[in-house]
């Protein structure tokens, strides 16, 4: 049998004895060497089945103690509802409350859950800081000239290189850099829509969208989407005779977590070649997974070049960099006259240190360090929200990425909640903020990607007491 068949045989097998009370919540598992010798595999593929255990979200590691069932083999908080079509229903911008919690982040002493970025003890500055200063050295010719509209040869090598998800199916030429994930996604629809065009989205989706839809006058269908699997097929091929292009998130969608399976990208991408529709595919938090191995993107299943693969390195090195990328398939030509228009080129200093940072290993250090405190992380937040939220809190159940989707009871506005919050010196993001309809106003969005610590964990207990009393 294929060691991927044999890890997940052996995942199934422990999910199996937790489910019918073998294990219960609190008990140890075997070592990972023992787990070796019980069932006579190699040590990676031990490793491998309680990774993939962990992505379930089944066993947690402890630290100098090993891994123990958790309390999400006994989980009491369902999951949200899936979202409903809003097709005819008259908009309603959120903007108003977009730039409310923008601007509350203006005082450091509130804790903001809101922030949809890592807390910079997570990032590798000062590593990334020496790569700056390596880089200062070695470009002799740096400032004097404009640097290819495509981006940085080495950085796009590199890129290439590093994109393993894709099995070569992509090389350096294919590449182009842009200013972030958001400004390639940008670039990519002025390249294949024009004002009064429709767009497919998820929903919720991230407010970052509705704000680049509206700038460019698209009309926007919301698509009924799952908390787990992501946009439900069966809707989208209902209202897919009115679309002329999709943007989707495919990998840990912002803000629901979901993730899209293998076989639910392949029938997606199978079904806009039919109907010629290009797929706008942000991926930018695919390598925040919680599991073995990295989710395939929507693009390696793509033959026609409708995929348009952005991705960026600002959520999980440096959001300042400003550094994304977009393999735009069969609009290649369209996008690099926009970038020519835009900004010609991005600051080849940013570029090759990144560059730099890939060569030498330091990124998969970083991002194994980081996926690591993220599901640490995700986890303290899952235990304190399950025993101090209200009791009919929703969950999501991300296996990846760092946001949390939220519903509550549907007395609860968090909208209007927000201010009340803010004064105790709590924010998140509240869920009408990711719809451009009247809707999800008893939903939240938390940001776990923080530092845990006495202060975090008495902040969250705050928050979920504060929203108890409301009920």
């Amino acid at each position: 049998m294929e060691q991927q068949q044999l890890y997940k045989k052996i995942a199934n097998i422990v999910e199996n004895q937790i489910k019918n009370g073998s294990l219960t919540y609190g008990d140890r598992l075997p070592s990972v060497r023992s787990a070796q010798k019980l069932y006579n595999v190699s040590l990676n593929t031990a490793k491998s089945a309680y990774m993939e255990l962990e992505s379930r979200s089944l066993i947690e590691s402890r630290p100098k103690s090993g891994f123990f069932v958790s309390l999400a083999g006994q989980r009491r908080m369902s999951i949200p509802s899936i979202s409903t079509f809003k097709i005819d229903e008259k908009k309603q911008d959120p903007a108003a409350l977009i730039d409310k919690v923008f601007h509350s982040l203006e005082d450091k002493e509130i804790t903001r859950f809101s922030l949809g970025l890592p807390s910079p003890s997570l990032l590798p500055i000062q590593k990334l800081n020496k790569c700056i200063l390596e880089t200062v050295h070695e470009l002799h010719d740096y400032g004097d000239q404009y640097g290819q509209v495509q981006g940085s040869p080495t950085l796009r090598k590199e890129i290439a290189k590093w994109s393993l998800v894709l099995e070569g199916k992509i090389s350096d030429e294919d590449l182009i850099i842009t200013s972030g994930a958001m400004n390639a996604i940008y670039s990519c629809l002025r390249a294949v829509t024009k004002p009064g065009y429709t767009i497919a989205v998820e929903s919720p989706l991230y407010f970052g969208f509705i704000q680049a839809f509206q700038v460019l006058g698209l009309k926007t269908i919301e698509i009924p989407t799952h908390p787990i699997t992501g946009i439900e097929l069966d809707a989208l091929k209902k209202v897919i005779h009115k679309i002329d292009v999709c943007c989707f998130v495919s990998n840990f969608s912002n803000p629901l977590g979901a993730l899209m399976p293998d076989e639910h990208k392949k029938e997606l991408v199978k079904l806009l070649a039919f109907h010629h529709i290009p797929l706008i595919e942000d991926d930018l938090y695919g390598n925040i997974y919680f599991g073995s191995s990295r989710p395939k993107p929507c693009k390696y299943f793509d033959e026609e070049g409708l995929v348009m693969w952005c991705g960026s390195v600002t959520k999980v090195l440096a959001p300042s960099f400003r550094i994304g990328w977009v393999e735009p398939g069969q609009y290649k030509d369209k996008i690099l006259k926009q970038r020519l228009i835009q900004t010609i080129s991005q600051p080849a200093i940013y570029q090759e240190a990144v560059a730099k940072f890939l060569q030498i290993g330091r990124y998969d250090h970083h991002l194994n360090t980081f996926r690591k405190k993220l599901y640490s992380n995700y986890i303290n937040f899952r235990n304190s929200i399950e025993a101090h939220f209200p009791e009919n809190t929703k969950m999501s159940q991300p296996e990846g990425g760092f946001v949390l989707w939220l519903e509550m009871d549907p007395k609860i506005d968090s909208t209007v909640l927000y201010d009340y919050a803010l004064k105790q010196k709590l924010s998140f993001a509240p869920g009408r903020m990711f719809t451009q309809h009247d809707q999800f106003k008893n939903c939240i969005r938390l940001n776990y990607a923080v530092d845990w610590n006495e202060k975090t964990a008495n902040d969250l207990m705050r928050l979920g007491r504060f929203f108890k009393a409301v009920i």
